[in-house]
């Protein structure tokens, strides 16, 4: 039996990745980081933010049994691992305060939920 994402449920995926992309934005822009560092820091959630839409994608083509080959499976959870740690490591080589990085720990793991639930969504959606 197939049901449609509820309203509520598209609303608080939208929220989340709303929430965490702009609390990610707004902590870079007014910080007091280097341009480099802000870009760093920028780039890793874009490319967060891609590898996890291609995941949720994939890992959702292989349970539907449309084909998706290994080597594009195994990139999306390379890709996907990989820009954790490169945030992890970023946060960890900073110098700013524990709360900072916290924050934006906290804000980039919120803008990939809320990305993969936006899409989870939207092929919910669309599925008839």
């Amino acid at each position: 039996m197939y049901q449609k994402p509820s309203a509520a449920f598209v609303g608080a995926s939208w929220v989340a990745l709303g929430a965490g992309m702009l609390g990610y934005i707004i902590g870079l822009w007014r910080s007091e980081l280097l341009l480099n560092e802000k870009g760093y820091y920028f780039t890793v959630l874009l490319f967060g933010l891609f590898a996890v839409i291609s995941l949720q994608k994939s890992v959702r083509d292989r349970l539907e049994g449309i084909a998706v080959t290994d080597i594009y499976y195994g990139i999306c959870w390379f890709c996907t691992i990989l820009c954790i740690v490169l945030l992890a490591v970023g946060l960890w080589n900073a110098t700013m305060l524990p709360s900072e990085k916290g924050f934006y720990a906290f804000a980039f793991l919120l803008s990939l939920f809320g990305a993969i639930a936006v899409q989870k969504n939207t092929r919910d959606s669309q599925a008839k």
